[in-house]
C-alpha cells in the first residue's frame, strides 16, 4: 500500500504499528480474519482506531481514500480541529460540514479572519450534535451566524467567540434562548454583545452556566453581574478582568450566591473596596457549616482557588488578608501563585497559611533559641 504526502506516511506508520504488529506477519488476532493488503479491506473499528492516532489534517485526507473510508470517518469522527488551517478554512469547512454530520467538538481558531457567515451556517445546518465550538477570532462573522447556531445547535454546552467584535447583545440573548444548556462561555473582548441586557438573558436562561469569560466588555455594570448571580447559582470561575464600571454590589452578589465560585479575576476593577472584600471572607464563614455537612472530606477544596485583584489600588492588607485567611487554596508563595496582586504596591504584606509558615521558619533559623 502506498499514500502519497506526509499524511500518507503517517497513515502508513499507524497501519503497520496497528496491523502488523498483530501477529508479525500481517495478520490480525483474533482468528477468522484475513491478511490486510490493501488500505480498503482495513474494517471500519481497526481504521477508527487509526484515525484516533493521526492529526486532524491526517483524517481529512484520509475521508478522501474510498467511499468506504469516507463513510467510515463521517459517522465516526466526532472531534475536529481546523486551527492549522491557515488560508482556506472557510472553504474547508463548507465542504466538510455536510459529511463530518456527528461532530460533536469543533475548533476553528484562527490567527487571521476567514471564516464567514455561510460556513457558520452550513455548520448548523448538518451539524447538529455539535457541543463544544470554537470561533475566537472570528472577526468577519456577524449575527447571522448566532441566529444560526441558536436554532441549529442548541445542544452547545461550550462556545468560545472571544474576539468576535461584531455580534450584537441582540444575537447573544437570542442564542442563549435556544442553547439553555451552556456549562462554559468566552465571551472575553466581545464588547458590543456582552452588555447587560445580554447577561440579564444568560442569568435567564443558562442556569446550568458554570465558566463565563467577560474580560474588556467594559460596558458591563453590576445590573448584569447581579443578574448572573442570581441566575447562575453553580458558577465556578467569572473573569472581569477590565470591567471597569463594576462596584462592590457585584462581589456581594457573587460572594452571596454563587457558593461554588472557584475563580475570580477582577484586575483593572478599580471601583472595587474592601466591602467586596471582607463580603468574600465573610461567605466563607456564613457558608461553612452547610458545606461541612455536605463535603466534610472536600472541605479543604471548597471555595476560591484563584482571586485576580491585580490594579485595584483601592484595596488594604487587612481587607485582601482576611480573604486569604478564609481560603487556604488561596496562595501567595512562590511558584503558587493563585492571589494575584500585581500593581498593589500596598499590598505586599499579605500572606497565605503556608508563606507565612516559612518566614516563621527562615526566622527561627536565622535566631536560633540559645
Amino acid at each position: 500500500m502506498e499514500m502519497v504526502g506526509q499524511g500518507g506516511e503517517e497513515l502508513e506508520f499507524c497501519f503497520e504499528r496497528l496491523v502488523m504488529g498483530g501477529d508479525g506477519r500481517g495478520g490480525m488476532d483474533g482468528g477468522g480474519v484475513g491478511v490486510i493488503t490493501e488500505w480498503k479491506d482495513v474494517p471500519m473499528e481497526l481504521l477508527l482506531r487509526i484515525v484516533a492516532l493521526v492529526d486532524d489534517r491526517t483524517v481529512i485526507m484520509a475521508s478522501g481514500v474510498c467511499s468506504g473510508w469516507r463513510d467510515a470517518i463521517c459517522l465516526g469522527l466526532t472531534h475536529l480541529s481546523l486551527s492549522w488551517c491557515k488560508n482556506n478554512m472557510n472553504n474547508l469547512v463548507l465542504s466538510l460540514a455536510p459529511k463530518f454530520t456527528k461532530l460533536q467538538a469543533l475548533t476553528l481558531r484562527q490567527d487571521k479572519p476567514q471564516l464567514e457567515d455561510k460556513a457558520v451556517e452550513i455548520i448548523a445546518n448538518y451539524c447538529h450534535d455539535l457541543q463544544d465550538l470554537d470561533l475566537s477570532k472570528s472577526f468577519k462573522l456577524s449575527d447571522s451566524s448566532l441566529y444560526a447556531l441558536a436554532h441549529g445547535c442548541p445542544n452547545l454546552t461550550k462556545l468560545n467567540i472571544s474576539g468576535c467584535t461584531a455580534f450584537s447583545d441582540a444575537a447573544l440573548a437570542h442564542l442563549t434562548s435556544f442553547c439553555r444548556r451552556l456549562k462554559i462561555l468566552n465571551l472575553c473582548g466581545c464588547g458590543k454583545a456582552a452588555s447587560n441586557r445580554a447577561l440579564q438573558a444568560i442569568g435567564r436562561n443558562c442556569s446550568q452556566l458554570q465558566s463565563l469569560n467577560l474580560g474588556w466588555c467594559e460596558d458591563v455594570s453590576d445590573a448584569g453581574v447581579m443578574s448572573l448571580a442570581y441566575g447562575c447559582p453553580d458558577l465556578r470561575a467569572l473573569d472581569l478582568c477590565g470591567c471597569v464600571h463594576i462596584t462592590d454590589e457585584s462581589v456581594i452578589a457573587l460572594a452571596n450566591r454563587c457558593l461554588h465560585l472557584r475563580s475570580l479575576g477582577l484586575y483593572f476593577c478599580q471601583n472595587i473596596t474592601d466591602k467586596a472584600m471582607y463580603s468574600l471572607a465573610q461567605s466563607r464563614v456564613k457558608n461553612k457549616h452547610e458545606m461541612w455537612e455536605s463535603m466534610k472530606s472536600r472541605y479543604s477544596e471548597e471555595g476560591l482557588m484563584n482571586l485576580n485583584i491585580s490594579q485595584c489600588t483601592a484595596l488594604t492588607p487587612p481587607a485582601v488578608q482576611a480573604v486569604c485567611d478564609s481560603f487556604p487554596a488561596l496562595h501567595t508563595c512562590p511558584g503558587r501563585h493563585s492571589l494575584i496582586i500585581s500593581g498593589c504596591l500596598s499590598l505586599t504584606s499579605v500572606h497565605c497559611a503556608c508563606g507565612v509558615q516559612a518566614h516563621r521558619t527562615a526566622s527561627q533559623l536565622s535566631h536560633p533559641a540559645h
